[in-house]
């Protein structure tokens, strides 16, 4: 049965993900643009540049392997990251491959608790750990309200059904958006 306590519950299960996603995907576009933009960090050696910052926490990183990695090429290190959290940023605000652009989230986030903010204490001072556990629920659900992936979804359900000579549509196999729709549909015909 269907009652409007119900729609509103699982019209706000679809939303309940977007204040997480737009607060994440500005937050990385604005640190991308903020390592882009800052000439002293696209530098391997001087006060605030990428070597400096690398320097710096190499003995206490969780990783020095990392650490040192990165210091064969630090611009280019910096670049990465930071053309990385802009692609992620951009993709979690559009909702263009999510879970792929949360997955990428979550690995630079990993790679920065491992490598920047491990010796951090206690633990949760440190955002990046934090900003890696924010990113799993993107990874494990995308996004499904408000975004291009979700679009795209309803597209591919749309076109996947094919009518029939007798009338009665049919949907092919592998295609659960379609097969969910005409289960609904089955249900509010037998419903009074």
């Amino acid at each position: 049965m269907n009652t409007p306590s119900a729609g509103l519950r699982a019209r706000a299960s679809e939303y309940a993900l977007l204040p997480l996603r737009l607060f994440l995907g500005v937050t990385f576009v604005y640190a991308g643009l903020d390592k882009l933009t800052d000439p002293a960090f696209l530098s391997a050696t001087g006060d605030g540049s990428i070597g400096q910052q690398m320097e710096a926490v190499r003995d206490a990183a969780g990783i020095p392997a990392l650490i040192d990695f990165s210091l064969t090429e630090p611009v280019a290190f910096g670049m990465a990251i930071a053309l990385g959290e802009l692609a992620v940023g951009l993709g979690a605000l559009a909702g263009l491959l999510t879970r792929i652009a949360a997955l990428g989230g979550a690995l630079i986030s990993l790679s920065l608790w491992l490598t920047m903010s491990w010796s951090t204490t206690p633990y949760y001072f440190g955002a990046d750990v934090i900003y890696l556990l924010a990113w799993t629920p993107l990874i494990l659900a995308g996004a499904p309200a408000l975004s291009l992936d979700a679009l795209l979804h309803r597209r591919r359900g749309s076109a996947t059904r094919v009518p029939t000579d007798s009338g009665a549509t049919v949907t092919p196999v592998g295609s659960r958006a379609a097969a969910r729709r005409g289960r609904t549909r089955a249900r509010a015909r037998v419903s009074p």
